[in-house]
């Protein structure tokens, strides 16, 4: 669906976006995960067509974007972390403007703005866009991303200004959007939301991809594991057998030793999986706070 081709964007000699080469296929949720200043505005807004690339090149979809930005354009729902609304016009109002921008018939318009309003929650909610909350106005962003039924969805900082109910709520929409068919790309620097979201990440540090894949890569990518404590999980079909490995500092396992969880000075998954082909594994993970706290770090050293 996305394809980045050593993308770079300058600004007074200094590099936004530093050679970024990387393919995101369809049906993915895609996290770009870094922090505040890392370069993922400018990625989404070259995406966008909206600045041009010092180089490389980007294409969605198979189409050139530089050559092509308004076809581009159309095939993409955008969310921008600065939401912009008429402050006189209604919620169904406002999304009934950028439906005609877009080019949707009278009935189309009525149809899909009645459907995203009542699914982000926002159908009985009448008044000026001027009288909303901030989480409001976010659900009404998802809304107006969402409307023309795009091929792409790019959200930046989705789930920002949302209580934990909505960005619950914003979970579901996302997932209802992939099994439409639809490709998502969701962009933030708050890890755990991104971590709950997206299927695999790639994380920018000062305009470079340093890491990107499955979640378990990227842990393994961004830091170097063998110093560092981790707790994995284990599941199998059959009875666990005792787990002996030197680098295990304790294991607390369930009832019917079907499951465990493993407190280990460094990952040994790979030497645990060795041992436990005979028990028909069915999960050896590294549990989640496992995965933030080695990106947390990551950010804060940037190597």
């Amino acid at each position: 669906m996305i394809e980045f081709d050593g993308l770079t964007k300058e600004y007074d000699g200094t590099r936004a976006v530093d050679d970024l080469t990387l393919d995101i296929p369809d049906g993915e949720v895609f996290g770009l995960l870094g922090p505040n200043g890392a370069g993922k505005s400018t990625t989404i807004l070259m995406l966008l067509g909206l600045i041009e690339p010092t180089g490389g090149r980007c294409r969605v979809d198979g189409i050139d974007v530089g050559t092509d930005p308004r076809e581009v354009r159309r095939r993409v729902g955008y969310m921008p972390e600065d939401l912009g609304f008429y402050g006189r016009l209604t919620a169904a109002e406002n999304l009934d403007y950028f439906g005609r921008l877009h080019g949707l018939d009278s009935a189309t318009r009525r149809r899909r703005i009645a459907e995203l309003l009542e699914r982000t929650g926002i159908a009985d909610a009448t008044q000026p866009v001027a009288g909303f909350s901030k989480g409001m106005r976010q659900r009404l962003g998802l809304a107006r991303a969402l409307l023309p039924d795009p091929a792409l969805v790019v959200l930046d900082e989705p789930t920002a200004n949302l209580d934990p109910r909505g960005a619950a709520e914003c979970r579901a929409l996302i997932a209802g959007a992939v099994a439409e068919g639809k490709t998502v790309v969701v962009s933030s620097h708050i890890l755990s939301e991104v971590r709950r979201t997206c299927t695999s990440v790639g994380v920018l540090v000062r305009g470079r991809l340093v890491a990107h894949g499955g979640w378990d890569e990227v842990a393994r990518s961004v830091r170097d594991d063998r110093d560092a404590p981790v707790t994995i999980h284990i599941a199998a079909e059959r009875p666990l057998p005792p787990l002996e490995d030197p680098a295990i500092e304790g294991v607390d396992w369930s009832p019917d030793r079907r499951s465990a969880v493993v407190r280990a000075r460094t990952d040994i998954r790979a030497a645990l999986a060795r041992g436990l082909g005979h028990v028909g594994l069915c999960e050896l993970s590294l549990a989640p706070e496992a995965i933030e706290d080695r990106l947390l770090a990551f950010y804060e050293t940037g190597a």
